[in-house]
């Protein structure tokens, strides 16, 4: 199994006597994409600031591993990114909610600063533009300055920005606020694309269903502390039991077939104009007694569904129980 390339141990940050972050533990493995999720307020900007080091917590630590460095018994070297900024630099690219482009420059000419900012050679900024201007889907917009781009294009322009000097890992903070519908799902594509490259991903964001399908793993960041960090599937599982059974039938009679189910589903049993629905802990025990049903009422089934938990509904249920706890 490969080594974290991220490690953080026991983070710790207070703003003017306020909890932000306490005891927050997380290894990135290689490869990966994680996301990061919780309500305004909860943390997460002020997280990646101290993973890059641009904010020093109270206590704990980030590490990141150098690759590059001799190891012993397999053991690999790890260093603090407060005690080697610089260093840490060239491991990861970071990107932030708001884009940091030049508005006066041009898309190549932003590339190239940037890659005069880590001290790139000519040949590798050269390089590095073209393949980045290729990669983001830019190379008609290579002369345009950034202040003329639209706000999809300022947002791959400024990642790219982020990925001139080819770091193995790359931070996102909210890649895709203010952008509509469209150009969220361009900016996802591209994350795919360049995690498939083999960079590391870690980002945050709001859209909770549009990570479902992207990240590896999800970290869920509630009252300074993560609540829950694994993949979308298992925390499904752990905080969303039931599922809901969507069905529609002709002629529609839903009264009669909910009083002809077993007494547990009357109150899971929602009736609306065109279809019903039952919330239900074993799909295939429901959808066994509501055939059964149906048959007896002798109606036609004309669809069924089996619809599972969303994101959504994990991060709401994770609000809600520990909104009982605090009550309790």
């Amino acid at each position: 199994m490969a080594d974290p390339i991220f490690k953080i141990n026991k983070l710790c940050k207070s703003y003017s006597g306020k909890t932000v972050l306490k005891n927050i533990d997380l290894e990135i493995m290689p490869g990966e994409i994680i996301g990061i999720i919780g309500a305004s307020g909860s943390g997460k900007t002020t997280l990646l600031n101290t993973m890059i080091g641009f904010v020093r917590p109270d206590s704990g630590d980030v590490q990141f591993r150098l690759n590059h460095l001799l190891t012993f018994k397999d053991n690999c070297i790890y260093r603090s990114v407060y005690e080697k900024v610089e260093t840490a630099k060239k491991v990861y690219g970071f990107a932030s909610q708001i884009p940091s482009v030049y508005e006066e420059l041009t898309v190549k000419e932003n590339l190239e600063y940037f890659g005069i900012l880590h001290n790139l050679s000519t040949d590798a900024i050269k390089a590095n533009t073209d393949t980045l201007l290729s990669l983001m889907n830019l190379q008609y917009a290579t002369n345009i300055q950034a202040k003329n781009l639209s706000g999809g294009m300022k947002r791959r322009l400024d990642i790219a920005c982020s990925l001139m000097h080819d770091p193995e890992v790359l931070i996102l903070d909210e890649p895709t606020s203010d952008l509509d519908p469209i150009n969220r799902i361009d900016i996802w594509s591209l994350i795919k694309k360049i995690n498939k490259k083999g960079t590391t991903i870690i980002l945050s964001s709001h859209h909770l269903n549009e990570l479902e399908t992207l990240c590896d793993r999800i970290a869920i960041l509630k009252d300074s502390q993560f609540a829950a960090v694994d993949k979308t599937e298992n925390l499904k599982k752990m905080f969303v039991k039931k599922q809901e059974i969507i069905f529609e039938s002709e002629p529609g009679n839903y009264k009669k077939i909910m009083r002809s189910m077993p007494k547990k589903y009357s109150d899971r049993f929602k009736i609306f104009e065109n279809e019903s629905r039952i919330g239900t802990d074993d799909n295939s025990e429901t959808i066994k007694d509501l055939l059964s049903a149906i048959k007896d009422n002798e109606e036609k089934i004309l669809s069924i569904n089996v619809v599972k938990p969303s994101l959504d509904d994990v991060f709401l249920s994770i609000l809600e129980h520990k909104e009982r706890e605090d009550v309790e």
